[in-house]
Parts: structure tokens; C-alpha cells; sequence
């Protein structure tokens, strides 16, 4: 990271259909090799599955699966005179929304459904309804927060 300045951020376009920029950068993040109509494919689709499945609009169930998933605090190493200490810190929103978009399609890739539009759709209901992968590691980065709180005043 340089110390000179910060990198300015790029800024992305919203996605054709929905016109969302949540969207866009989640296609961004699921994106393999530069391969931005496969990406698009792929969310589109299970989209398509979600809306198809009765639940409601399709933008409104993304969004929800989201905001499930954002952390509100993690934890970040801090070195101490020797000992380094698991701090608890709150989370910028933008780093909220890259985890939370990072975390889902993460474990979208990891479950056992036979194609990724069929995996990616799962686990966007599941996040949704407060369950699934990417929700129990949300839960499991508040529950270290919390179990380190008391060494919440070496915060910087």
C-alpha cells in the first residue's frame, strides 16, 4: 500500500438490466479470467431462479442477501510490545459491502449444487433468509469481535 496517497477509486457503471452498481461490482468480483459475459450469465440467471422461486423482486432479495451479510466489526491484528492482540474495529461501508459481496460468492463456489447459477442462486436466498455459509461467517467474525472486546482500547 502506498503511503504517499491513497488510490483513487475507479468508478463502475451500472449493470444493463437492473441498473445497479451493487450489482455491476458483484459480477466484477465473481468475474474469472476478464470473463465479464459469463459473470453476467451467471447472475442474471440466478436472478431469473429467484424470481421464478416466488420470492418477491429479484433486486430487493440481492440487496437483502447483502445487507444479512455486511459486518458491522471485524477483528485486525495490532502489535503490542511484543504480543499482538486481535482488536476489534468497526468496518468503513465500502469494506462492508466488498466483504459481504466476497463472502457470497465465496461460498456460492463452495456448495454442491450442479452449476454456478443454481449454486449462486441458493446461497443468495439463504443469505436472504439469515442463513447459509455466508451469513455463519458474518456471525463468527462478530462473535470474535466480541470475545476480544476487551482489548478494544489498543484501537488506533
Amino acid at each position: 500500500m502506498s503511503r504517499r496517497h491513497a488510490a483513487e477509486k475507479r468508478e463502475v457503471l451500472p449493470d444493463p438490466k437492473f441498473k445497479d452498481l451493487v450489482i455491476t461490482k458483484f459480477m466484477n468480483s465473481l468475474m474469472k479470467d476478464g470473463k465479464k459475459s459469463a459473470a453476467e450469465r451467471i447472475v442474471y440467471g440466478a436472478l431469473d431462479i429467484i424470481e421464478s422461486k416466488g420470492t418477491g423482486d429479484p433486486v430487493a432479495v440481492f440487496h437483502e442477501a447483502i445487507d444479512n451479510v455486511k459486518p458491522s466489526v471485524e477483528v485486525r491484528s495490532r502489535r503490542v510490545g511484543g504480543a499482538t492482540y486481535q482488536v476489534p474495529v468497526e468496518v468503513r461501508h465500502e469494506r462492508r459491502q466488498a466483504l459481504a459481496i466476497r463472502w457470497i460468492v465465496d461460498n456460492a463456489r463452495k456448495r454442491s449444487e450442479n452449476t454456478m447459477v443454481e449454486r449462486l442462486s441458493g446461497e443468495l436466498l439463504d443469505a436472504s433468509n439469515n442463513r447459509g455459509a455466508a451469513v455463519k461467517k458474518r456471525e463468527d467474525t462478530h462473535k470474535m469481535a466480541e470475545a476480544n472486546k476487551a482489548f478494544s482500547h489498543y484501537r488506533w
